[in-house]
């Protein structure tokens, strides 16, 4: 195999977390590599070694090929304009000046190559978060990079635009490019990995071959095995916890009804767009609208009233953890406190973040945990406020399959409490697998509601269905 790169014995310390320990990793040209961890098992920190953005304490690194990185957090300037986020850094010049006729002719075909159709003259801040994802994997296919790394580039992809993208790498790996490719979604490893090395805690555990089983990739991760992806702990219904009746948003969503019993976990699915989200985040207070009615144990929530929908027992966990659901610049232990504002009973922080298997420090900036370890705070925050209802949208997107595993139990053991939940997902596996009903949302109304037990066909023919107005 023709080596593009060869990395040996990487270790690097942060403080006193060592967070990689003599990681020995190859790239060959013509392969997808899956890097496969726990969140906080040092994927991320050994894509920016190799990427010159940290120095290894220990280790060397041998290439001979150019190298392009498609990282988590995007880096996009949401004021410039599609076309010149794709030459940002590498503007095309004519007599000293950036010549913004060549960037309109280029930009075209760099969109077309990874499906993308959009304006190259649109503001990049006003495109969503997967457009975004795509304009920055092209600006990385325009570098002809001899290894391109995409460290978890799917999160944010809609089914259809992950699978185009999965063919795109098809298309680069069987043109010579060595791709080095993060996921935690271990059917998409079995779709193009040609080898899967294996982090925990800052070592190689172990390099699989395309063909492992799921449960080979999770107990090597984890280092116990996991018998259940879903182990919903199914109880029996009891009174009404959560009732939305006719909740209308002109133009968004219309005449939602959905009940939610103690004890009970209600997924609702859907394809983007469908307004999942914009419901949810309406029941909870935080966005206004027109008609209808939430109520919480009986009890009518007043609209548009974020701290009544709290001092009733309603939560949410949002989709977006870094823009509404964390303070990045504030502690664990503080961010663990923003809901209950209570900062007396340490013991309690401690024993949550214990429970979560947060990989950090209670005192230690929230900032420097790993997306997943993020994720559980934000969940952790509620957990302490314990609330009657909990509603929980994409709890688990960027969430490693051990820490997934973790949230679910977390799940049960809220019902089992005889809390509610109400469970917002993309991930059909898991809104089919968590739940004891599943209701579908089309075009901003409910399509349908399944039993325990649905499909994935039965959720998506009810998701695509054209409603009648």
């Amino acid at each position: 195999m023709n080596t593009l790169i060869a990395a040996r014995g990487i270790t690097k310390h942060f403080g006193a977390t060592k967070a990689l320990d003599g990681v020995d990793l190859d790239i060959f040209a013509g392969e997808v590599h899956v890097l496969l961890g726990e969140n906080g098992a040092g994927k991320s920190t050994l894509v920016k070694v190799l990427a010159g953005i940290h120095s290894p304490d220990a280790g060397t690194i041998e290439g001979h090929a150019s190298l392009a990185v498609i990282h988590q957090e995007l880096a996009l300037v949401p004021e410039l304009s599609v076309a010149e986020n794709l030459f940002l850094n590498r503007l095309p010049r004519r007599f000293g000046f950036v010549d913004r006729a060549e960037m309109r002719r280029r930009a075209p075909e760099l969109l077309r190559r990874v499906g993308l159709d959009v304006d190259p003259d649109a503001k990049v801040g006003d495109l969503g978060i997967a457009q975004q994802q795509m304009i920055e994997i092209a600006r990385a296919l325009d570098k002809d990079a001899g290894v391109l790394i995409l460290d978890e580039p799917t999160a944010v992809l809609t089914d259809t635009e992950t699978d185009r993208l999965l063919r795109i790498m098809a298309q680069l790996r069987d043109n010579g490019v060595g791709l080095v490719f993060i996921t935690h979604h271990l059917d998409e490893i079995q779709r193009v990995a040609d080898r899967i090395t294996v982090l925990r805690d800052g070592r190689s555990v172990g390099v699989l071959g395309p063909r492992a089983t799921p449960q080979h990739m999770i107990e090597l991760m984890v280092g116990r095995p996991i018998d259940e992806q879903y182990p919903r702990a199914r109880q029996r219904p009891g009174t009404p916890l959560l009732s939305i009746q006719g909740l209308t948003r002109r133009g968004v969503f219309e005449d939602i009804s959905i009940e939610v019993h103690a004890g009970e976990v209600v997924g609702i699915a859907g394809l983007v767009g469908a307004g999942r989200t914009e419901v949810a985040r309406a029941a909870f207070g935080v966005d206004a609208y027109d008609h209808g009615t939430v109520a919480v144990d009986g009890k009518p929530l007043r609209r548009h009233d974020v701290q009544a929908a709290i001092k009733a027992g309603l939560g949410l966990v949002p989709e977006d953890r870094k823009g509404q659901g964390l303070v990045l610049t504030a502690t664990v232990g503080q961010n663990l406190e923003l809901v209950t504002l209570d900062d007396r009973d340490q013991s309690r922080l401690h024993d949550i973040a214990g429970k979560l298997r947060i990989k950090g420090r209670v005192e230690q900036p929230v900032k420097e945990l790993s997306g997943g370890n993020q994720q559980k705070v934000v969940i952790g925050k509620w957990l302490l406020a314990d609330p009657k209802v909990l509603i929980l949208d994409e709890p688990t997107r960027g969430v490693d399959v051990g820490a997934k595993v973790e949230i679910y139990e977390l799940i049960n053991r809220m019902t089992a409490q005889g809390r509610a939940v109400l469970l917002v997902s993309s991930d059909l596996p898991e809104v089919i697998g968590m739940s004891d009903r599943v209701v579908v949302m089309a075009h901003g109304r409910v399509a349908g509601e399944l039993p325990e037990g649905a499909t994935q066909d039965q959720v998506m023919a009810l998701a695509v269905q054209e409603i009648p107005a």
